[in-house]
């Protein structure tokens, strides 16, 4: 194995910041030094907060209630709130559960209140627009803060947010950035900044952003996409992105946290060091124990793998800050194309480095030298700046393949690109870090095999998972208009947008509502639907789904898209060296449509 490289001389304020008798971080061949200003990123003292989830409190009796199915979704009991002491619950189950008679579904409603689903009964107004019931919904999915229920698993959130709807009761992570653009063209910036401020102090108070406002998703983040957000919220009034610069950084730290140990080949959390000495990222999570909010599923999915139960655990959590529960995207089968040999006991996540993961953290290291630029702070300007540029490199180096003309995620175990292709090839468009040729390619073929009638298709691979084909999501739909706009690719565009809101409109005429995501129409024939596959239920509200129809619904949408190039430039030149008062980061209040952060 490879002895690592000692780094370059870090900036005189990283330097300033190392510990007292600390060596200096460690890289690996082609990536600069990761650096950072701890001072900078010190949280300010959030308030104590219970931590401990169902599983840690509640240990056998959390075991019995989910293995027995008391409530048909796994998620039920690990968001009741004990109308009593813990300990004292636990107690008295060990105390009660081997007598004769004794039921355990009146027990735990003895002891714990279930969770309240408000608007549960909310009903749409007859013949509103789609637009005017989007604008209707807001407030039904507006959560207001409120005292945390004392032991249960919810965490407090200081703001006002906006909830995905139905089962999803919580705030959630890359959920909300795309529910945020809905926010911003309906005006409601107050609401935004909020939100914006609810992830800042997840931050100080975590050090991350967890996948969702409970105690059971402290283990795990989502898609990073709180620099966007922080770029959204300037767009829309509040305060520049340079005021969340030490959230940022603090971030792009969970992100990377391990590097500094890494050899090539390694892998430590969410980063790893390639055998060329690249620096890439992968999802992980911190336990390797079956998800508490799907915890009869997860052994269920372990108990047909051929390893052992907790590497399955790992990678079906690993999956889930992915964002794509689930996917074959994740899975290691035969043959992706058959739909026979995949089974989610074949999930390898954490084998992989995924093509969008590594394009939005290429994203957040240009925001943080933008706005480091923009805040003075030119040596971490300068560094973040390299680090983009060394990430940029590698992924379109490693993670593109010339023959396909797409980008795929990377087995870094066997160091072969994945083969079934995916909607994720559109995120590097969307972060700017491909090149024109690169970008041109994927315009074709994205064209050629994942546009459907209805949107553009999650992957080519049908599986029964929710993360596949014929599924369409929001999100993706989002990041593929952005990312061909971006690269001028403006008539497949359009197609995609004008097929997606087509979709979404076609179910809401006909239903009365919209939802998490849609079964894509395989001919012009076919009636759109809401989508099939995953764990639960389809959900209505719905956050994501709202937010992106509402943004490209307001009229100034199509005459201020190109705005983007003011902010960014050319994808080419994202890390070009502008002069810092010229950056978005520090430019009076302009509508949020002259530019969506991306």
């Amino acid at each position: 194995m490879s002895a690592t490289i000692a780094p370059p001389s870090p900036p005189a304020a990283a330097a300033a910041a190392a510990p007292s008798g600390s060596s200096a971080p460690r890289t690996t061949g082609r990536h600069p030094a990761y650096r950072i200003n701890l001072s900078r990123v010190q949280a300010p003292g959030a308030p104590p907060c219970d931590h401990c989830t169902p599983a840690d409190r509640y240990q056998e009796l959390f075991i019995a209630v989910q293995s027995q199915q008391v409530f048909a979704d796994s998620k039920t009991f690990v968001d009741c709130a004990p109308r009593g002491e813990p300990e004292a619950i636990l107690a008295a189950y060990r105390a009660e559960h081997a007598q004769p008679g004794f039921d355990l579904g009146a027990f735990v409603l003895a002891h714990f209140s279930p969770p309240e689903i408000a608007n549960d009964d909310y009903v749409g107004t007859p013949g509103l627009s789609m637009a005017e019931h989007i604008e209707s919904l807001w407030p039904v999915l507006t959560r207001r803060p409120q005292e945390h229920p004392e032991r249960g698993t919810a965490l407090p959130m200081a703001h006002a947010y906006v909830v995905p709807g139905g089962r999803f009761a919580e705030l959630y992570y890359w959920d909300s950035y795309f529910t945020m653009l809905g926010l911003a063209a309906s005006g409601r910036s107050e609401l935004l900044h909020g939100m914006t401020e609810n992830f800042a102090r997840l931050i100080d108070a975590f050090g991350f952003v967890p996948n969702g406002t409970r105690t059971y998703y402290l283990s795990r983040s989502q898609p990073p996409l709180f620099a966007s957000m922080a770029e959204l919220t300037a767009l829309a009034g509040g305060p520049p992105v340079s005021h969340y610069l030490p959230q940022m950084l603090k971030e792009h730290a969970f992100w990377m946290d391990g590097l500094h140990v890494l050899h090539p080949g390694d892998a430590r959390r969410r980063v790893m060091a390639l055998a060329g000495g690249e620096v890439l990222n992968r999802y992980w999570d911190d336990r390797d124990t079956p998800r508490e909010e799907s915890w009869r599923e997860d052994v269920e999915t372990a108990s047909g793998a051929d390893r052992p139960s907790p590497e399955v655990y790992r990678d079906l959590r690993a999956a889930c800050e992915s964002g794509w529960d689930f996917s074959t995207r994740w899975l290691r089968a035969p043959d992706p194309a058959d739909e026979a040999t995949l089974q989610l006991s074949q999930i390898c996540t954490t084998d992989l480095v995924p093509a969008d993961l590594n394009a939005l953290l290429y994203r957040m290291e240009v925001s943080i030298a933008k706005a480091s630029q923009a805040a003075g702070d030119l040596p971490t300007a300068r560094h973040f700046h390299d680090l983009a540029a060394h990430r940029r490199e590698a992924v379109n180096r490693l993670l593109w393949s010339e023959s396909e003309g797409a980008y795929f995620d990377y087995d870094w175990k066997t160091g072969t690109l994945r083969s079934c292709l995916t909607a994720a090839t559109v995120v590097p468009l969307y972060a700017g870090m491909a090149t024109d040729a690169q970008a041109a390619a994927v315009a074709r073929t994205v064209r050629a095999r994942l546009l459907a009638p209805g949107g553009l298709a999650t992957t080519e691979c049908a599986s029964g998972q929710q993360w596949d084909r014929p599924n369409g999501w929001a999100p993706l739909q989002w990041m593929a208009v952005r990312g061909l706009e971006r690269y001028g690719h403006k008539d497949l565009a359009l197609e995609v947008r004008r097929r997606w809101i087509d979709t979404v409109r076609a179910v809401y005429q006909r239903e009365g509502k919209l939802v998490e995501k849609y079964a894509l129409r395989a001919t012009e024939r076919d009636k759109p639907a809401g989508g099939d596959g995953g764990e639960y239920p389809l959900q209505d509200g719905f956050g994501w789904t709202n937010g992106v129809v509402q943004c490209w619904l307001d009229p100034r949408y199509d005459t201020v898209a190109a705005a983007q190039a003011v902010y960014y430039g050319p994808a080419d030149d994202s890390l070009g060296e502008d002069d810092p008062n010229e950056e978005l980061h520090e430019r009076p209040h302009l509508h949020p449509l002259q530019d969506t952060a991306g």
